[in-house]
């Protein structure tokens, strides 16, 4: 009876907000890159689940649709972090994933809003694009998103402003792509320069020995993308 009084009295002082409700966990929404799926994504999703992150993984059509209608999908992460009062709300994407967060923020972040790590992300477009975009078989391979993602000032990733948000990249140092790797400049990954990479407004930035493809299943880029969701920095190497 001790018990069963004890519980009442508990569920008394809830109902009439005497006793705080445990605050719910950071959410982390998950953003895959072109051409691949929310799969894609499963291993890191584990890892930062393990490490006590709620995760929500979305796919998306990244093929199907232009950036700015695809980017609606961050909005599908947010609302279904929200929907449990899990605060803040992360992200960590890949590719074309952080473009997509950057967009959809381009109308202001909200309160809830936490940090975002970016895995290999084409902050400044892609030379690949601009060499192949006239292609049959690339614009067949890429769609819509991928033809916008070009290096030119006027190239939508160049005509995103700056985000007020804590930022963290993480860029890829070994070609997983060597039939591309001529096309861009300097240290790259494949798909993108470690250079086009980087964003003016990013709190830290940091390169792995990983190439565009597989950067996302990297122990070390999980890691350091739960370093800087946790501390807003990476951690020294």
């Amino acid at each position: 009876m001790k018990r069963v009084s004890r519980a009442r009295r508990v569920l008394l002082a809830l109902l009439l907000g005497v006793m705080p409700l445990v605050e719910a966990a950071p959410c982390v929404v998950m953003l895959h890159g072109l051409g691949r799926t929310k799969f894609s994504m499963s291993l890191l999703a584990l890892r930062l689940e393990r490490s006590g992150f709620v995760v929500r993984n979305i796919g998306y059509p990244s093929r199907e649709a232009p950036v700015a209608q695809l980017a609606e999908v961050v909005g599908t992460g947010l609302d279904e972090c929200r929907r449990e009062r899990h605060a803040p709300v992360h992200f960590v994407t890949h590719s074309l994933g952080g473009i997509l967060v950057r967009e959809y923020f381009q109308r202001g972040p909200a309160p809830d809003i936490g940090r975002v790590v970016m895995l290999a992300p084409p902050n400044h477009g892609s030379e690949i694009v601009d060499r192949e975009r006239t292609s049959g078989w690339f614009q067949w391979l890429v769609g819509a998103a991928g033809l916008e993602l070009g290096t030119a000032p006027d190239a939508l990733p160049n005509r995103l402003q700056p985000l007020p948000m804590e930022i963290g990249v993480i860029a890829g140092t070994v070609s997983s792509d060597p039939w591309f790797s001529a096309t861009l400049p300097g240290p790259d990954d494949g798909k993108v320069s470690v250079a086009s990479a980087r964003l003016a407004e990013m709190r830290d930035f940091l390169t792995v020995p990983v190439g565009h493809t597989f950067i996302m299943y990297s122990r070390e880029v999980a890691e350091q993308t739960m370093a800087f969701l946790r501390e807003g920095a990476f951690a020294p190497r």
